[in-house]
């Protein structure tokens, strides 16, 4: 494991710039052939990430693994916190910070860009950045970010644990009535898993994330909920995390 020095996001032209901390990555243990960006929790940082997935039995992935600005959260009072946008709330019709989550949406294509042309992209995360990484997958449909800027990655799969689907109300307009859209959007894999007692990010929100991307287009989607798990990963849910990549990626027999 390594880590990269603390690096400015340069964001889309409309969006503010914001201060990203540390980012770390886990080199592949065999050959390189997927890069996925995984995007921690709110108030987590990209070295818990990289522990996390440094144990997974996935040698041919390198994980970069961002930190999120320290902000103030609004959900948590105005409390300061590594988060990748601000939120007054839970809510899949809206955000209080769009700014800031195209910011965060377009940092993270900024570390997938620079990767060989060989390799497959993709990016996951955990509750907050689970919703980010979602957004990230609405961009990609649309080719474009909020403010009309190309996006520039070829997303191969994107996985979303115990999250949300942030700004979801204009959703069907934004995919439906574009030829290049609607194939974007249905050759894109998609595993979402929550936890059927999460207090944090309840139950529904997961389902409501998978009804509404499925609804859009998104047809290569999974969606996985667990008996009596909260708001934290278990090692069966990673299992299915590693089985699912492995498959959707070509990764069988490729374990050097």
């Amino acid at each position: 494991m390594s880590y990269l020095n603390p690096s400015m996001g340069s964001g889309s032209r409309t969006a503010r710039t914001m201060e990203f901390g540390r980012t770390y990555v886990v080199r592949p243990k065999g050959k390189h052939r997927v890069t996925m960006v995984w995007l921690h929790g709110l108030g987590d940082n990209g070295s818990s990430s990289s522990q996390l997935l440094e144990s997974l039995a996935l040698p041919n992935i390198k994980w970069i693994c961002p930190t999120a600005p320290t902000r103030p959260v609004a959900i948590l009072g105005g409390f300061p916190c590594t988060a990748w946008f601000d939120a007054g709330e839970l809510s899949d019709d809206t955000t209080n910070d769009l700014e800031g989550l195209e910011a965060s949406v377009t940092h993270i294509a900024n570390l997938l860009s620079t990767e060989p042309d060989d390799v497959k992209l993709g990016i996951g995360g955990f509750s907050m950045g689970a919703a980010t990484a979602l957004y990230s997958a609405i961009c990609f449909a649309q080719g474009k970010y909020g403010n009309g800027n190309p996006y520039p990655v070829n997303l191969r799969a994107v996985i979303g644990l115990s999250g949300w689907l942030p700004g979801c109300r204009n959703l069907r307009n934004k995919i439906e009535g574009s030829l290049e859209s609607e194939r974007c959007a249905a050759s894109l894999p998609i595993l979402l898993c929550h936890g059927k007692c999460d207090e944090v990010v309840p139950y529904r929100y997961g389902e409501r994330a998978s009804y509404v991307l499925s609804s859009v287009g998104f047809r290569n989607l999974q969606f996985k909920g667990y008996d009596g798990i909260g708001h934290y990963t278990v090692p069966r849910e990673m299992d299915e995390v590693c089985n699912w990549l492995t498959t959707r990626l070509g990764l069988e027999g490729s374990r050097r």
